[in-house]
């Protein structure tokens, strides 16, 4: 029996999409799909048992809890300040959902490009700095492959431990989003690396997919200030823990933040 012309477009597509996530060989007699990653039943229980530790905030107690947020990142004249800001702000409640510190921001105080992810896990919790477990260890090593170990600062749209390593809730992110661009006005990055589709659709305001967004150059121009950047959303590097296929995609997101700051360079300083 003849294939019809509509299945092998089909096909054609499946390959397409495979090779463009990295696969490159086919072993095993069924196929298997390895791009669903269910989390394990002891990580789904502590998400459901810790989702209601603290009640979110909502109507006026979110709006005093970013107003309040909006005084004290306006009053920090410098990153060590805008820590110490971050430190005394009680209007967030992830505060209150176990988290023991607050984890702002580390690297370069005067980086080229400011980095960007969705919130600190249980390692970041215990040091009181983000990207320091595993994923941020993967991190720093594709960064400095890049050439770009010294020229980042390194912060998160929110900056408590979400319960249960969970993602941070939009109503979170927006109670933290003050802090943020702060510190983007502070620093003034020539370039914005966004992990994962948590921050990236936070400081982009976008719906779309990460996988619709990433390697794909955006802006982020804050409304008050005058600041802008170029922003590159990227897969986030715990997912990279999970399908390693994926890092030649974020490794082609990082050569083209790399490229794009010589280019600029070059161009300055002609």
């Amino acid at each position: 029996m003849n294939a019809q012309p509509h299945d092998i477009a089909a096909v054609e597509s499946l390959l397409a999409f495979w090779r463009d996530a990295g696969v490159d060989a086919c072993y095993g007699d069924a196929p298997i799909d390895h791009t669903h990653v269910a989390p394990p039943p002891a990580l789904k229980a502590v998400q459901r048992a810790t989702a209601s530790v603290a009640p979110p905030l909502a109507g006026h107690a979110a709006e005093d809890a970013v107003a309040e947020a909006r005084r004290l990142a306006a009053g920090a004249a410098t990153l060590q300040d805008l820590a110490a800001a971050v430190a005394a702000f009680e209007g967030c409640p992830l505060r209150g959902m176990g988290a023991t510190q607050s984890v702002f921001g580390r690297g370069n105080p005067n980086a080229a490009v400011m980095v960007i992810g969705e919130g600190p896990g249980a390692e970041e919790d215990r040091i009181g700095q983000p990207f320091v477990g595993k994923a941020g260890q993967l991190l720093d090593r594709m960064l400095a492959a890049a050439g770009l170990t010294d020229r980042v600062f390194i912060t998160n749209t929110v900056f408590w431990r979400p319960p249960g390593n969970r993602t941070p809730t939009p109503q979170e992110q927006a109670v933290c989003a003050p802090f943020v661009e702060r510190a983007f006005a502070l620093l003034k990055p020539r370039a914005v690396l966004l992990l994962g589709a948590a921050a990236s659709k936070s400081v982009l305001q976008a719906e779309e997919g990460i996988m619709r967004l990433r390697g794909r150059w955006g802006e982020w121009r804050l409304a008050e200030g005058g600041v802008s950047a170029p922003v590159m959303p990227t897969l986030h590097p715990a997912f990279l823990l999970r399908q390693p296929q994926a890092k030649r995609q974020v490794w082609a997101d990082l050569l083209s933040m790399a490229v794009r700051l010589e280019t600029d360079s070059v161009e300055e300083q002609g």
